[in-house]
């Protein structure tokens, strides 16, 4: 982001105690809403006809902006899943980067245009590669977290799923691996309350993910997904044990799902309206504009501004991503086969 000016501190507000400077609260609103304009685009492109697939991370943003904040955009690992757009522009992917990604055309970072949407990875901002199958990215992510305590590095780990991934083997491998070599890992889980149409209560018998980390050795903490400031402060908590030598955390953020599942969903089938409407109240885009407005950060101007800059931006992206060439398919093996 360009640089802006600094504005005066409100005394007693929470993000002091937290040690976040007013400009560090607009830059994180800047990223929230800037994901969700993107979003919102990829679901009008793709009902268009110009793009075959979304799915959305709308609800999960101020979650993973919190949590993302807390960590060295140098030298630390992310390894997302398929809903981590906001994560991904905190760690340096641009707009155009991402609409790259969705478009399937030459010079995505991601796959290079032979992965299909939402799986995110650029390597020059040290994001893995997604897996297509569910929960393989705890494996990953604990196998880069254990390179790193055995080269002494000072990297950790940071990677996400949502809560219907846990009841794949795999997560509780990489759970249990992580806890007993202690390693620099930040797990999160998004618990947006359904595994596409699978309420929470027929995934698990208990009522959070958090508690399992306890049969792992390490801490299992549950934050409202909608309050920044709470993820960034767990976040953060996390990050400290991580680079101490304490091991793993487990992050369970309650978070809204504010779309279908994916665009091959119709929610409205298994939500009730009340479900959906509840949802967006608590949206984190609106719960922490308020908060800005509150303690004198975010006024009419600095709104506009935010969201005059958003607008260029996601138009760019999509007019630069609909022109690019379509990958040449005679690289078509390319990273499958061993070449010459």
């Amino acid at each position: 982001m360009a640089a802006r000016e600094t504005h005066a501190r409100p005394t007693g507000a929470r993000h002091e105690a937290l040690g976040l400077h007013p400009d560090d609260l607009l830059e994180m609103y800047y990223h929230i809403a800037l994901a969700r304009a993107i979003d919102e685009r990829m679901w009008v492109l793709q009902r268009a006809g110009l793009v075959p697939f979304v799915i959305s991370g709308q609800g999960h943003e101020g979650a993973q902006v919190g949590v993302m904040w807390a960590t060295d955009r140098t030298r630390d690992w992310l390894v997302p899943y398929y809903r981590q757009l906001a994560a991904c522009l905190v760690r340096g992917m641009s707009a155009r980067d991402l609409m790259l990604g969705l478009f399937a055309r030459e010079g995505d970072p991601s796959s290079g245009g032979r992965q299909m949407p939402a799986h995110w990875a650029d390597p020059r901002h040290r994001i893995m590669t997604t897996s297509s199958p569910v929960a393989t990215q705890y494996l990953h992510a604990v196998g880069i977290a254990y390179a790193a305590k055995v080269r002494g590095t000072g990297e950790l780990v940071v990677t996400s799923m949502g809560e219907g991934s846990t009841s794949q083997g795999d997560w509780h491998e990489a759970m249990n691996f992580a806890g007993v070599h202690r390693l620099p890992v930040v797990f999160m889980v998004e618990n947006n309350r359904y595994a596409i149409s699978v309420p929470t209560r027929l995934q698990m018998a208990v009522e959070d993910v958090a508690v399992r980390a306890a049969g792992y050795g390490f801490p299992g903490v549950v934050v409202d997904g909608s309050d920044v400031l709470a993820c960034y402060e767990a976040g953060r908590e996390a990050v400290r044990r991580a680079r101490a030598g304490e091991g793993p955390t487990l992050i369970e953020c309650k978070v809204e799902r504010l779309t279908a599942h994916s665009s091959e969903d119709r929610q409205e089938k298994y939500r009730p309206t009340a479900d959906l409407e509840a949802a967006r109240s608590k949206d984190a885009l609106v719960v922490f504009k308020h908060y800005l407005e509150q303690v004198g950060v975010l006024d009419e101007a600095r709104y506009t501004e935010i969201y005059r800059r958003i607008r260029a931006e996601v138009n760019d992206a999509t007019d630069y991503a609909e022109a690019r060439p379509m990958p040449d398919a005679a690289t078509v093996g390319r990273h499958v086969y061993a070449e010459e």
